[in-house]
């Protein structure tokens, strides 16, 4: 190839890569222009979203200042990060001088000392607990765990004032106790006059004026047993219900009380059914009068809401695995609507169809009965179909 084409093809060469180069820096100040309008744009964004972060940690602040309850956060490590004043109040405490703090120095404290110790060193899981932290301040204490992903964060505590609602229930108390006792003493003294007067004591009385007299011993009677029953819910109130524990025989115990049961039951026209283990059983450290009482009521439940012809089993097994008694009451009777099984425990509570059937009763009987139970160390369940029947069932430890 001659030296003048060279040249030239060189030439073009060079004047195609000068034109390149010029439109590249020619278009980079417009992708400057791009990549900075970009960025304005992520900033403007990350200031939005930090601004509204703001906001919402600004809001959540004002929500637990001004909350009525206490609220102290625990972190992860279990030491304490936030205190409202709610709390701080609760226990003449500054923020200052608790927070970052662990259980372990809190516990050291004074005022934080009985807080410190339902909780534990791991702080557990407790729901509704009751704290007196003065003699004019009684906290209902929870704790819930808070979780991020499935990975729990810390854990917040809630402190109700429940004062007022404690002093009311306990004059509520007393009012029941003392109206009770008061009414007690008349109305027994009608029914020992009425008993005379029946029995003949002080002369003939006409069969006429019998029927009225029985008709008000019979009432005078449920008068008696309703203000029993006041009593022994009130004593469950105080915590003063179980005072005479003694070892007996479960069995003989329960033969001596169903005997005017099976009378009952067979002049209503029903099957009484009593198992016992056959082998040999321990004794039971028990409050007689007391369990008596819970097996009195399932028994009297179980024959009252039975019709004719149908069939009541009681029976009592001895689980030696669990070392403990499991007493059970069967019957075919008129059972508990679904709808309300969750109120059977719960005081003056009475099943609509069981009120429709029998309109005598206070609905303090399972009340009681559950509360001698747990007294006990036991347990209490029942399990029912409406129309078919129900069984209630519950436990009692044998203590070494």
């Amino acid at each position: 190839m001659p030296k003048t084409q060279k040249k030239k093809r060189k030439n073009k060469l060079k004047d195609s890569f000068l034109n390149t180069q010029t439109e590249i820096i020619e278009g980079v100040p417009e992708a400057i222009k791009g990549t900075r309008e970009a960025l304005l744009n992520i900033l403007e964004d990350v200031e939005e979203a930090r601004r509204a972060a703001e906001e919402e940690r600004d809001k959540t602040l004002a929500i637990i200042e001004n909350f009525p309850e206490g609220l102290l956060f625990f972190d992860k490590e279990n030491k304490l990060s936030s205190v409202n004043p709610r709390a701080q109040d609760f226990f003449g405490l500054e923020r200052e001088k608790l927070i970052g703090k662990s259980i372990g120095d809190l516990r050291k404290i004074s005022p934080l000392t009985p807080l410190i110790e339902i909780l534990g060193k791991e702080i557990k899981g407790i729901y509704r607990k009751e704290l007196k932290s003065r003699e004019d301040l009684i906290l209902e204490v929870s704790t819930i765990a808070i979780m991020r992903e499935e990975e729990k964060i810390g854990t917040l505590i809630t402190l109700r004032d429940v004062t007022r609602e404690k002093i009311i229930e306990r004059l509520k108390t007393e009012f029941v106790s003392i109206a009770a006792h008061q009414l007690r003493t008349p109305l027994s003294a009608i029914k020992w006059t009425l008993r005379m007067i029946l029995d003949g004591d002080l002369g003939e009385v006409p069969e006429e004026q019998r029927k009225f007299l029985q008709g008000t011993y019979a009432s005078n009677e449920r008068m008696i047993k309703l203000i029993n029953d006041l009593l022994n819910v009130t004593r469950i109130e105080e915590g003063r219900f179980l005072y005479n524990i003694q070892s007996r025989d479960i069995i003989e115990v329960v033969e001596k009380l169903i005997r005017p049961f099976k009378e009952i039951a067979q002049r209503k026209g029903l099957k009484f059914e009593f198992k016992t283990p056959k082998k040999k059983i321990p004794k039971l450290e028990v409050d007689t009068e007391k369990i008596s009482l819970v097996i009195q009521n399932l028994i009297d439940n179980a024959i009252h809401y039975t019709k004719s012809g149908g069939v009541v089993k009681v029976s009592i097994e001895f689980l030696k695995k669990k070392n403990q008694f499991l007493f059970s009451f069967n019957d075919t009777g008129i059972g508990i609507p679904k709808n309300q099984q969750k109120r059977v425990f719960t005081r003056f509570f009475r099943a609509a169809n069981a009120i429709r059937a029998e309109t005598e009763g206070t609905g303090l009987g399972l009340f009681i009965a559950k509360n001698i139970v747990e007294a006990h160390g036991g347990k209490i369940w029942f399990e029912s179909v409406e129309n078919k029947g129900t069984t209630f069932y519950f436990t009692l430890p044998v203590k070494e």
